[in-house]
């Protein structure tokens, strides 16, 4: 079963991606802000991390540049946002601006998990 890291300070938007991703068989780690979700990534092995954009502290972009540096730069990266001229889409592996189907992301998860494999 694969794993996917969460990462949004919206507890509202955690929650329903957590139901939605293990309802479609996913396992799922969350996290309340960049840091936090960089720390959970330095400490498991994800298939997959979606990051929000716009969070305090370290945000999605940052998420992302940092987990590219890693020691597993290959992980993909979903990046989501209301605001998504703010992403910098050559770091991400796929970008999602908001609102989004929850149909959509599961798929967009899917995808990216199996074609990494």
């Amino acid at each position: 079963m694969h794993w996917v890291l969460v990462i949004d300070d919206e507890k509202s938007i955690t929650k329903m991606l957590t139901l939605a991703f293990t309802r479609a068989g996913f396992n799922v780690d969350v996290a309340a802000n960049g840091k936090k979700g960089i720390d959970k990534y330095n400490k498991r092995n994800f298939d997959v991390v979606i990051t929000d954009i716009r969070m305090p502290g370290i945000n999605g972009n940052g998420v992302v540049r940092d987990i590219k540096k890693s020691n597993r730069p290959n992980t993909p990266v979903i990046g989501m946002s209301g605001t998504p001229w703010e992403l910098l889409n050559e770091k991400f592996d796929e970008v999602l601006p908001k609102p989004f189907s929850l149909m959509a992301l599961v798929k967009t998860i899917q995808n990216v998990c199996y074609n990494s494999l």
